[in-house]
């Protein structure tokens, strides 16, 4: 399907990640996870505000209690407070987590279709190749211990969670260039429990290594494809349908939004170092019509 990125901001973020549509506010929450730095936009008036968090700031999620906003930084999972006035976030940490190595911080994350957060974390040197992420989940039972319990290890970079539209298959990605898989799981919602990993996408037959993703309404698994500036949409079936540029060479998540849930945005990283002439937007965010919609994400439970 032919369409063309529209471009939503050029916020030159080193490494924009972790796009959330609000419905209530009509507006896109994201972040720049080494600047520690949040945004929300509003696409429609154009209205911009940005927040700065105590530390890195990887993945978000909306707080059901729409008071403020679930986030995973370097050293646990934080609620964040957004202030009416002033740019510095409050932040109260919720369950922290005791990392496998030196130099780690959490990466993707998302709740799941009943409110529990999951997210993944890494060591944040990739060139050294070390498997100490986990995969981590936080409900009410992680509230009474204060500490999160590692779900899935031996991870390089977990990347990609999505759930289905019904809730009952997780998907899990690795995007290190060692592995760049796709893995899907059966999901017990009533527990949070994930069972039967099987390879949903071998990646490294195709442009791009798998990042940040997005589910839509027909369970169509949309995924950054990083350095090959493209988002992919594989079927249930792990089938590739079709796949969609952006202007620049690493997108690193999509998020359904808009008044209709038919708009995908894509954020994207601004590498440092290298020669941008070819991709002077790299680190925007950009818009794609990709004729399908989303579904509203869910908001944290606690």
């Amino acid at each position: 399907m032919a369409t063309t990125a529209e471009l939503v901001l050029d916020a030159r973020c080193a490494t924009g990640e972790s796009p959330v549509w609000s419905v209530a506010e009509q507006a896109l929450y994201w972040a720049d996870i080494p600047a520690g730095r949040l945004y929300r936009l509003n696409p429609s008036t154009g209205a911009l505000k940005q927040w700065q968090a105590p530390q890195m700031l990887a993945c978000l999620a909306l707080n059901a209690q729409g008071d403020g906003l679930v986030a995973g930084l370097e050293d646990g999972l934080y609620h964040l407070q957004l202030p009416p006035m002033g740019d510095t976030l409050s932040a109260e940490r919720l369950a922290s987590v005791a990392h496998a190595a030196p130099g780690m911080r959490f990466n993707d994350g998302r709740c799941d279709r009943q409110g529990r957060f999951w997210a993944g974390t890494m060591v944040m040197d990739m060139a050294a190749g070390v498997p100490a992420g986990a995969l981590y989940r936080h409900d009410a039972r992680d509230a009474i211990t204060g500490q999160l319990q590692a779900q899935l290890s031996g991870l390089l970079v977990p990347n990609g969670l999505g759930f289905s539209p019904d809730g009952r298959t997780l998907y899990l990605s690795d995007s290190h260039p060692s592995s760049q898989r796709i893995w899907a799981f059966d999901y017990d919602t009533d527990t949070g429990t994930p069972s039967r990993q099987r390879l949903f996408v071998d990646m490294q037959s195709l442009p791009g290594r798998p990042d940040g993703a997005a589910v839509d309404a027909d369970g169509g698994y949309w995924i950054c494809a990083n350095d090959a500036g493209l988002v992919h949409r594989f079927t249930p079936e792990g089938r590739l349908d079709r796949s969609l540029a952006v202007p620049v060479k690493k997108p690193a998540m999509c998020a359904f939004g808009g008044a209709d849930l038919r708009t995908l945005f894509v954020t994207s990283i601004r590498p440092s170092g290298v020669d941008l002439s070819d991709q002077p937007l790299a680190g925007g965010v950009f818009a794609l019509q990709p004729g399908v919609a989303g579904l509203p994400e869910p908001g944290f439970q606690g």
